[in-house]
C-alpha cells in the first residue's frame, strides 16, 4: 500500500481549484501519478493539434485535459457513489483510468496519429503494462488495478458505469474537452451546462451502467449534442486547421523520402518515428517523442537544400499556410478535373505536388450510436434518444463535407476552373 503525501491543487480555468487530498489513498496514488515523467510528457503535447493557427488560445495541453477529465469524473463518481454506496470501492479504479486514459497519445494528438500511424489507445495500454514507475505504482496500490484499468479502457470491465464515465457518448472526457476547447479558443457556442448534466445523471444498480431518465435529461442532453456538433464544424474541422495538418503531414512526408534517401539527417527519436512502424517502438522512444522534440527540426529544414522541404518548413513557422475551398457541390468528375488540373500546375511549380494538394472530406461528428448510444429512461423503458428527439435526429443525418487544399497565391485558378 503506497503511504500518504501531502495535498495537491491544482488551479485549472475551467474547473477551479482541483485538489487531491494525500490523506485518501487513491488521492495520494494520483498525486504520485500525476508526478510520472510519463504523465508529466502531456505537458508537451497540445490537446488541439494545429487549432493554435485559428484560435490563437488554443494552447491547452494533454495534461491540463487529463487533469479535467479526472475532476470531471471525480465529481460524477462521487455523486453516483453518495447514492449507491457499492460503487465506493471502485473509486480508485475509476479516477485512475480518467487520469490516464490520454497518456498514450502522440505529438500532435489526433493529427499525429493519423500522420505517423499510431493508436494512442494502444499505446496506453502499453505504457501501463511496460512503464516502470506507473505499474510499480498502480500494483503497490492494489496487485489488480493495472489489470482493471485495462478493462475499463478496453469496454471488458463488468462494471460498465466504470467504461461510460470514460468513453461512451456521455463521458467525462467529452464533457471537459467541449468546455475546455471552447474556453481555449473563445467558440462561445461549446459553453456546455455540466452541473445541469449532472444533476440527471444516475446509476442503475441491475445493469450496472448510467441511467438518465427522459423527463428531466432529455433537454440536457439535446444541448450537449448541439454544442458537441457545432465544435466539431466550428473548431475541430474548421478549414484553416485542416490546411495546417494537411501541410504538417506533407512536411513529415518530404522529411521520411529525405532520410531514406540519405539526404536528411534527423535525431534517433524522429529517424525511429518517420521510418518504422510506430506501434511497434520500443517505449523509450515513444515517450521521447512530444511536440517540441518535432518541432525543433523546422528552422533547420526551412534553410535545407532541398526546396519542398525548406518551403513547407518556412510556410509551417510563418504561418504561411495552404487554403482550403469547399466543393461539396461540385460534380465529382468536375472535382478531379480540378484537381489533376492543380496537380499538373504545381509539378511545374515546385516537382513534388503530392505535396502541395489534396482533397478531403470533413466528417462532422453530429450523434451516431457509437458502440451503444445514449439511451434514455422512459415508462415504457430504455429508448434511444434519437427516437425521442427531432433534433438528435437531425444530427445523425449530418453529410460530409469535400475540400479542396492548395496554396493560396492558386486561388484565381481555382476560381477560374469553378466559373
Amino acid at each position: 500500500m503506497l503511504r500518504f503525501c501531502k495535498p495537491r491543487t491544482y488551479h485549472d480555468p475551467v474547473h477551479g481549484a482541483i485538489r487531491l487530498d494525500g490523506s485518501r489513498a487513491e488521492e495520494a496514488l494520483l498525486i504520485r501519478l500525476i508526478d510520472t515523467p510519463a504523465f508529466q510528457r502531456l505537458r508537451r503535447i497540445r490537446q488541439l493539434d494545429t487549432a493554435y493557427f485559428t484560435f490563437h488560445g488554443a494552447e491547452g495541453s494533454r495534461f491540463t485535459h487529463s487533469l479535467g477529465v479526472l475532476q470531471v469524473t471525480r465529481r460524477v463518481f462521487d455523486l453516483l457513489a453518495s447514492r449507491y454506496p457499492q460503487l465506493q470501492p471502485y473509486r480508485g479504479l475509476a479516477l485512475c483510468a480518467a487520469l490516464l486514459h490520454d497518456i498514450g497519445h502522440s505529438p500532435f494528438s489526433h493529427a499525429g496519429e493519423k500522420m505517423f500511424g499510431c493508436h494512442h489507445e494502444r499505446w496506453t495500454l502499453r505504457i501501463l503494462q511496460e512503464e516502470p514507475q506507473i505499474h510499480t505504482l498502480l500494483e503497490r496500490f492494489d496487485p489488480t488495478l493495472p489489470a482493471d484499468i485495462r478493462q475499463v479502457l478496453t469496454k471488458t470491465h463488468p462494471i460498465l458505469l466504470l467504461t461510460q464515465l470514460v468513453s461512451s457518448q456521455l463521458d467525462c472526457d467529452r464533457l471537459d474537452y467541449l468546455l475546455r476547447d471552447s474556453l481555449y479558443t473563445g467558440a462561445q457556442y461549446g459553453r456546455l451546462d455540466l452541473d445541469r448534466i449532472l444533476t440527471v445523471l444516475d446509476y442503475d444498480p441491475e445493469r450496472t451502467d448510467l441511467r438518465i431518465p427522459a423527463r428531466k435529461g432529455l433537454g440536457a442532453i439535446e444541448h450537449y449534442l448541439v454544442v458537441r456538433y457545432f465544435m466539431y464544424s466550428q473548431v475541430y474541422q474548421h478549414p484553416k486547421s485542416m490546411a495546417a495538418r494537411f501541410l504538417l503531414e506533407r512536411l513529415y512526408q518530404r522529411a521520411r523520402q529525405l532520410i531514406l534517401a540519405g539526404s536528411l539527417k534527423a535525431d534517433e527519436i524522429l529517424t525511429a518515428w518517420l521510418t518504422d512502424n510506430v506501434d511497434q517502438l520500443s517505449l523509450r522512444q515513444f515517450l521521447m517523442a512530444d511536440d517540441i522534440a518535432f518541432t525543433y527540426p523546422f528552422p533547420f529544414w526551412a534553410e535545407h537544400r532541398d526546396p519542398v522541404l525548406a518551403d513547407l518548413a518556412s510556410r509551417f513557422l510563418s504561418r504561411n499556410l495552404f487554403t482550403s475551398r469547399l466543393i461539396s457541390s461540385v460534380p465529382p468528375a468536375q472535382q478531379q478535373n480540378l484537381y489533376k488540373h492543380l496537380y499538373h500546375k504545381l509539378g511545374e511549380r515546385y516537382g513534388d505536388p503530392e505535396s502541395y494538394v489534396c482533397i478531403r472530406q470533413s466528417h462532422v461528428q453530429g450523434y451516431t450510436l457509437y458502440h451503444q448510444g445514449i439511451e434514455l429512461e422512459t415508462d415504457q423503458g430504455r429508448v434511444e434518444i434519437a427516437q425521442l428527439s427531432p433534433l438528435v435526429q437531425a444530427l445523425t443525418r449530418i453529410e460530409p463535407q469535400t475540400w479542396l487544399i492548395f496554396p493560396k497565391e492558386f486561388a484565381p485558378d481555382v476560381q477560374e476552373l469553378l466559373t
